[in-house]
């Protein structure tokens, strides 16, 4: 039996979404291509249909992100990047520094999962791990208030949310990460409503 006309771009989404998880879990020098394609249910012969390189893969799986695992999160949270203003803005920020989140290791966020893999990455994982952050600094940008200092308050808002969960990631004391999220939410928070906190 014939496969049908889009089973090769179904087969690869499953791959770079099984891939995504697997680095978001245990990072990308821990994923080999051998186990990937285990937990795909393939071949790894059946990888090189897809994928020139592992590294190839892994710029494609930290782009994903943005429009299906990440769309759906946004989705659930009501965050509405196009037209959601000053309420897009606050959600995203309850959203992402969320005790959900924290626990959401398979659907959590790569800028939280990778920042150590991509900072020795090839040129294409990191442009996609850019991107990823220019998306994240656009949307708080483009909804919150204008003024001169719209793109600063956007990059301080995205540092505060990204650092604040790698932060609380790595603790291994449940009170001091929930502290550390909490800070950084109402030190966000503080800024969108025009309060900003000095440091």
């Amino acid at each position: 039996m014939p496969y049908s006309p889009d089973h090769k771009a179904r087969t690869r989404k499953r791959i770079v979404e099984t891939a995504r998880v697997l680095f978001n879990r245990e990072g990308f020098s821990e994923v080999s291509i051998d186990r990937l394609m285990n937990a795909v249910g393939l071949t790894r012969g059946g990888f090189y249909h897809h994928f020139r390189s592992k590294d190839e893969l892994y710029a494609e799986a930290v782009a994903s992100f943005l429009n299906d695992r990440g769309k759906t999160w946004r989705d659930d949270a009501g965050i509405d990047p196009e037209n959601g203003g000053h309420e897009t803005v606050r959600a995203m920020i309850e959203s992402y520094l969320s005790s959900e989140h924290l626990g959401d290791l398979d659907g959590q966020c790569p800028m939280i999962a990778l920042p150590s893999d991509v900072a020795r990455a090839s040129d294409g994982v990191r442009s996609a791990y850019t991107n990823l952050l220019r998306a994240m600094v656009w949307l708080f940008e483009h909804n919150g208030q204008e003024s001169d200092d719209s793109k600063e308050r956007a990059l301080a808002l995205s540092a505060m949310c990204v650092g604040g969960m790698i932060l609380a990631r790595t603790e291994d004391d449940a009170v001091l990460s929930d502290q550390i999220r909490a800070a950084a939410r109402s030190y966000a928070l503080s800024a969108v409503d025009g309060d900003a906190v000095q440091c």
